[in-house]
């Protein structure tokens, strides 16, 4: 063997020794490291696996799972602009109100060579007087299932006054009264039972003539379903069909109706993606969910780095004279990394591959949190394919990555000091607070440029300063640390013995308690954050909402009449009545210079005496005015888009038709009504189906509620009704997700927490075992670790709300218009964790030293 591979084992050997010696000796300080990394690469990978299988979502395939292809219109919006300094880009919103196909394209389907049949679809509501919520369809339409419909008796509907009903809605032979409506007409027909069907289940099929006629929108069709010869692939299909509606410059219905730069050709779903033509909010809700995802992922790397950074390091410091001590006996700066890394790296190793095992559970866990919530649209699929669960090892790669590099890091100084120098203590660098205060500075021009900002915006301003002053509080823990003890060290010297001895230690280790302040500043600030951003939003709408709330009752049921309002208007005892219906609007313009398109949801309403039964507080105008044409804006809202009444605001409806609204007014209650006020006729006129009506009455003095249940057939009355509000689509989504990431940065920072002070009081058994050899009983050591936990506790809650405060400030007046609002008992609970943890972690590791009548010294 060379000299030079002798060398080299030997130096291996060395550390590999120093490596195992290490991991067995401090056995203790790895356990929090351990804890960290499992946690991070366990979170994630959750994180990862919920992102893929998002990504490779889809609507569910039901009721054209039969069709080989199907036609559809444009279920998306697109907008064009160009950003500063940059060339024009483009961004596309789904559309969650249906797109509809003219019915010319039929023909021309048909005529495509290998379609074999091309079958119509329409979907309309209708309500029968034993059942609620039913869809009409053409019994043609059966056809495009997967399996057509069975019917258990009697024959299909052939006649205009025949229907096929699912089992339980009726009888063969039974007439059936069926109420429908579109647009501004609503009617009943008596229809005779032919059918009755175990597939139909909350539908009602009619002959192909009748469902076009009761569809109501002539020349038009919500889709195609195209049955081809066997043999034709997927791809030739759809490139065929695709072809034949260019070459007859077919697009959808609303292509008239969009903007310039939004074209809306027909489109040709195959696979999977036929599922967008049933349920239309499944494609849009995919995007959001990726980007909450995202941003929660970004949140966990940056606590995880935060976290995992303090407890290697804190690790790494309770050895530091060790390390100098290798240093000064001759160890080389190599084997001195070495050694440190592969320590880290095998308790990393480990802990990530444990973190990433459980990431695949925790999955299943969120997903269905997710559906049970209703965070998760009606009709989206996310897919769990064999090979996705192999996604947990690449985040599991990047926790041993971030920890191995943080070790490198924090055996630096130790490892590039000269011997003699090693065992000299090295004070904090003025480079640390200067780049700390720089921070700071950073967190709050942050927090400033968000109180100019609005909406999504101000939210990420509020959470990058929120970030950013965290940090610098990390950097500056040491400096705050004596600044907090020159505030509590007078109060807790006026405590007895106990006091003065626990104000000493903490003045005189004030790196120390510094590092113990760090991860309470962590855990109180982002939780701060996360938690009173959303509750400061919900409390102000719902403190609008009841402020807007002035109706008496409300009216609603199954198969409301359109003209419902009028005959509640018309009722003795009524004073005033208004129809509401809920729905959605984009908004195309620029955020931070890039095109944006936001999704808004919105109100319809019918102006006449709206403020006595839904007031929106109007600052200027009247939304007497309100009509086909004309908007009212909220003020926050009009301020943004530079707005007043007289001038003109350009937005697209759900159906992806752009208006140039007139403004009639703006009103100061927009948390709870939606930033756009409309007539009921506007908004239901861009639906895809009469929406549900809900009429808010108020009465006279001493009406009786009970005589508004004669409007119509099944009204219902509802005394003090539930305040109008509007919610947005992925709200639930948003809290799911919010709680998920509040559980992740405590569980983090509950680690830091716990193990820094592990490791910090493990240290002191020295100490305290010096202070019980002269003479300090146990009561007076534990009265004095009470303080120092209760003063860590006090400083890290105090500085980690000071830190959340402006950023929260600043996004709570310009998204609110009020100071921040967090539930008192999610508040108690943040000081109640804070106070349990950092007692714990302090008590615990000294009853070796509490217990018996002397310390294990003194024998």
């Amino acid at each position: 063997m060379k000299r030079g591979d002798r060398r080299d084992v030997v130096r291996g050997g060395v550390v590999a020794l120093l490596a195992a010696r290490g991991a067995r000796t401090h056995r203790r300080a790895w356990a929090a490291v351990f804890a960290a990394l499992a946690l991070g690469s366990l979170l994630l990978g959750t994180l990862g696996l919920a992102a893929g299988s998002a990504a490779l979502g889809h609507a569910r395939v039901e009721r054209y799972a039969g069709a080989d292809a199907v036609v559809a219109g444009t279920q998306s919006t697109r907008y064009t602009a160009k950003p500063w300094g940059s060339e024009a880009r483009t961004v596309r919103a789904g559309l969650t109100e249906r797109v509809r196909v003219p019915a010319r394209a039929l023909d021309v389907v048909r005529q495509v060579p290998g379609v074999r049949e091309a079958v119509a679809d329409v979907a309309f509501p209708v309500t029968a007087p034993t059942a609620r919520a039913l869809t009409g369809r053409p019994w043609e339409a059966t056809r495009l299932a997967s399996a057509p419909a069975r019917l258990s008796e009697s024959q299909p509907p052939t006649g205009a006054r025949e229907i096929v009903v699912g089992e339980g809605v009726a009888r063969v032979g039974d007439r059936l009264s069926i109420a429908y409506g579109t647009g501004s007409a609503t009617d009943t027909h008596t229809y005779t039972v032919t059918g009755v069907s175990a597939d139909a289940r909350r539908t009602v099929h009619f002959s192909r003539d009748e469902a076009r006629r009761l569809a109501g929108r002539a020349g038009e069709l919500d889709a195609i379903g195209v049955l081809t010869d066997s043999g034709v692939p997927d791809d030739v299909l759809l490139t065929r069909v695709r072809h034949a509606l260019d070459a007859a410059h077919l697009r959808d219905v609303s292509a008239p109706h969009r903007a310039d730069d939004d074209p809306a050709p027909l489109r040709v779903l195959t696979g999977d993606a036929r599922g967008e033509a049933e349920f239309l909010a499944a494609a849009p809700a995919r995007m959001p969910l990726l980007q909450v995802l995202a941003s929660l992922a970004s949140v966990v790397v940056l606590v995880g780095v935060l976290v995992v950074t303090s407890t290697v390091a804190q690790a790494l410091r309770q050895r530091a004279r060790e390390l100098a001590l290798l240093r000064a006996v001759g160890a080389t700066p190599w084997q001195l990394r070495r050694a440190v890394g592969r320590e880290v790296g095998r308790i990393a190793v480990l802990a990530a591959a444990v973190g990433s095992v459980g990431a695949v559970p925790a999955y299943l866990a969120l997903r269905a949190l997710l559906v049970g919530r209703g965070a998760v649209p009606e009709g989206l699929e996310l897919p769990f394919p064999p090979w996705l669960a192999a996604a947990p090892l690449g985040t599991a790669g990047l926790m041993v990555l971030i920890a191995w590099l943080t070790a490198l890091g924090c055996c630096a100084r130790a490892a590039r000091a000269r011997p003699a120098e090693a065992l000299r203590e090295e004070e904090p660098g003025r480079a640390r607070q200067l780049t700390g205060c720089v921070l700071l500075g950073l967190g709050a021009a942050s927090a400033g440029a968000g109180a100019l900002q609005h909406g999504a915006a101000a939210a990420a301003a509020a959470s990058a300063s929120a970030l950013t002053m965290v940090i610098g509080c990390a950097l500056l823990g040491p400096w705050l640390a004596r600044g907090a003890m020159r505030v509590l060290g007078a109060p807790m010297r006026r405590l007895g013995v106990g006091g003065r001895l626990a104000a000493s230690a903490c003045t005189a280790n004030a790196a120390r308690l510094g590092a113990a302040i760090t991860p309470v500043v962590l855990v109180t600030a982002f939780v701060l954050v996360q938690l009173a951003g959303g509750a400061t939003l919900g409390h102000e709408a719902a403190a609008q909402a009841r402020d807007a709330a002035r109706a008496d009752v409300a009216v609603s049921g199954p198969g409301v009449p359109y003209d419902a309002v009028e005959r509640i208007r018309r009722l003795p005892g009524v004073a005033a009545a208004t129809a509401v219906a809920h729905g959605t609007v984009v908004l195309p313009g620029k955020e931070l210079g890039e095109p944006s398109l936001e999704r808004l949801p919105v109100l319809g309403v019918t102006p006449r005496s709206l403020a006595r039964t839904l007031d929106p507080a109007v600052r200027e105008g009247s939304t007497d005015g309100l009509r086909p044409g004309t908007v009212a804006v909220g003020t926050d809202r009009a301020r943004t888009l530079g707005v007043r009444p007289g001038d003109h605001v350009q937005l697209r409806f759900g159906d992806g038709a752009e208006a140039r609204l007139r403004v009639v007014a703006t009103y100061e209650r927009a948390l709870a009504l939606g930033d756009f006020l409309f007539s009921y006729e506007e908004l239901t006129r861009h639906m895809s189906a009469p929406p549900p009506v809900r009429v808010l009455a108020a009465l006279a003095p001493g009406a009786s509620p009970m005589s508004l249940s004669t409007a119509f057939p099944g009204a219902r009355v509802e005394r003090d009704p539930v305040p109008e509000r509007v919610r947005a689509e992925d709200q639930a989504l948003g809290e799911v997700l919010t709680a998920v990431a509040v559980t992740a940065i405590g569980g983090f920072t509950v680690i830091a927490v716990l193990s820094t002070l592990t490791l910090i009081s493990v240290g002191r058994g020295p100490e305290l075992r010096q202070l019980r050899l002269a003479g300090a009983d146990r009561r007076r050591l534990r009265r004095t670790l009470l303080l120092e936990s209760a003063a860590t506790a006090t400083a890290g809650l105090s500085l980690g709300t000071a830190t959340a405060a402006l950023p929260l400030l600043a996004f709570a007046l310009s998204a609110a218009g009020r100071l921040p609002w967090l539930p008192p008992g999610q508040g108690a609970l943040i000081v109640a964790v804070v106070v349990l943890t950092t007692t714990s972690a302090t008590l615990l590791p000294a009853l070796g030293a509490l217990r018996g009548r002397y310390p294990a010294t003194a024998r």
